[in-house]
């Protein structure tokens, strides 16, 4: 069995004892991690030894909330500045002349974009197959990247004409969503430790399927053991939408069809008040917490600090790349950390006599981002560098001008409070896919190339 070790880095394993080493490493045996700790205690040989003095590395990135195929709309000139819903209808034309070609390469866009921001792991939401489109056209591109795919059936059904938001021409019939559902767990889930490829069901939303589907969705996905994901309370007007369709809050309609429990989980959950976070806290729910594209849209500010006071498990998520216009996710982390002190100096921080209200803090945030990321997902094999886990870890060199200053003071905090850069190192299962800042799966320009290509025939229409 091949093995790897790494040493000399400024090491942050995020473990329940959050343990740091100035001078650490990891012994890697066949993509998991075998032992980790300071570089003298480790073994002196292997057959690969990475050296990292200088670098700060830290848990692979999990990314819970994302739409590959929406870096091909970025930065649309008519959806730059429309709230969600009005976005959505601006957008969905363009996205019903989605090839598999399409899909393939925006796919291993955002996937690189994401290996280039320390991502080892990521789920997406495709939730439109127009055109002879499949998930499977994803699946395929993401095995030439390399990362960990949560890859989710998403589904629409329920047109402008029966009362939802999407036009006829994205949607599609409920026995065919269910039947290629069952298709797909069937072919591509491994529910196995170092699995790459897991599939979850995700119809889109309240505004897009009916109780029906949601419903079958969530039977099927209890049969075979797959987790469920969809978007919730993302907006106020969603919340309007369902309380005139269904009679619920988003919250309540969840439950009333079936969708609370420790196997789902909601991107955005912005619009909940403190008995709706009960209910997930109550349920295990867990949130993709989404603070850019939240910005971007207008939609809101996540009520972070609350649930993670209640024992509601939060993970990060760039979301689609026309409501981010970027797959960053180690800037994500920081948007997160500076968009939680925003709320709290909306509600009064300033002016808060209280000693135990405390802003969110750089490692706070990297939680979210690695072990609140893996709970969310379900997945205890990643979030952490210990023992018996996948060897999935970032690595950024503090010698550099972005870092000057910063990294002598705390090499950590620096990573998340100076400007976010590419990383320089990004290993998935003891496999460098991102080394020396450049990625070695796949050719970046010719990626680039292609990618335009395709954006710029979606829009000429």
């Amino acid at each position: 069995m091949p093995t790897l070790l790494v040493r000399h880095a400024y090491l942050v394993t995020m473990d329940d004892h959050q343990r740091e080493f100035p001078d650490g490493g990891l012994f890697i045996r066949d993509g998991f991690i075998e032992s980790v700790g300071r570089t003298s205690d480790l073994p002196a040989v292997a057959d690969e030894v990475l050296d990292l003095a200088g670098h700060v590395l830290l848990p692979g990135l999990v990314n819970t909330h994302h739409h590959f195929y929406q870096t091909l709309t970025r930065a649309v000139p008519a959806a730059q500045d429309a709230n969600l819903f009005n976005w959505l209808k601006t957008l969905y034309p363009i996205w019903a002349r989605l090839t598999p070609e399409d899909i393939f390469v925006s796919t291993q866009t955002a996937l690189a974009e994401l290996a280039l921001s320390g991502c080892t792991t990521a789920s997406d939401h495709l939730y439109l197959f127009p055109n002879g489109s499949s998930l499977d056209d994803e699946i395929a591109a993401a095995k030439e990247v390399g990362l960990r795919l949560q890859a989710s059936r998403g589904s629409m059904s329920l047109s402008e004409k029966d009362g939802g938001l999407p036009p006829d021409s994205v949607v599609d019939t409920e026995a065919h969503i269910l039947k290629d559902s069952q298709r797909l767990i069937e072919t591509y889930h491994d529910p196995r430790p170092g699995a790459m490829t897991q599939v979850v069901l995700a119809p889109c939303s309240p505004f897009s399927v009916t109780g029906d589907l949601m419903r079958e969705s969530a039977k099927l996905a209890r049969e075979y053991g797959v987790h469920l994901h969809t978007h919730l309370a993302e907006t106020e007007d969603e919340e309007q939408f369902c309380l005139q369709k269904f009679g619920h809050r988003p919250v309540g309609y969840m439950q009333a069809v079936d969708w609370v429990g420790g196997d789902v989980w909601f991107a955005h959950a912005v619009w909940v008040n403190d008995e709706e976070i009960g209910v997930f806290a109550e349920h295990k729910c867990g949130v993709a917490h989404c603070p850019t594209s939240n910005m971007r849209l207008a939609s809101g500010i996540a009520p972070v600090k609350e649930y993670r006071a209640a024992g509601v498990d939060v993970g990060l998520g760039v979301d689609g790349s026309a409501s981010n216009d970027g797959s960053h996710l180690l800037a994500e982390v920081r948007q997160a950390m500076l968009l939680a002190r925003m709320r709290e100096g909306i509600t009064g921080y300033s002016l808060s006599n209280d000693p135990n209200r405390k802003l969110m803090t750089a490692r706070d945030a990297l939680y979210l981002g690695t072990r609140g990321g893996a709970a969310v997902l379900g997945r205890s094999d990643i979030g952490s560098l210990e023992p018996g886990k996948c060897a999935d870890f970032f690595a950024v060199d503090l010698n550099r001008l972005d870092y000057a200053g910063g990294a002598v003071h705390d090499p950590v905090a620096a990573a998340v409070f100076c400007q976010p850069v590419s990383v320089d190192l990004t290993v998935v299962g003891g496999r460098p896919i991102v080394r020396d800042g450049r990625l070695t799966s796949v050719d970046e320009g010719r990626l680039v190339e292609r990618h335009n290509r395709a954006a710029k025939r979606l829009l000429a229409g």
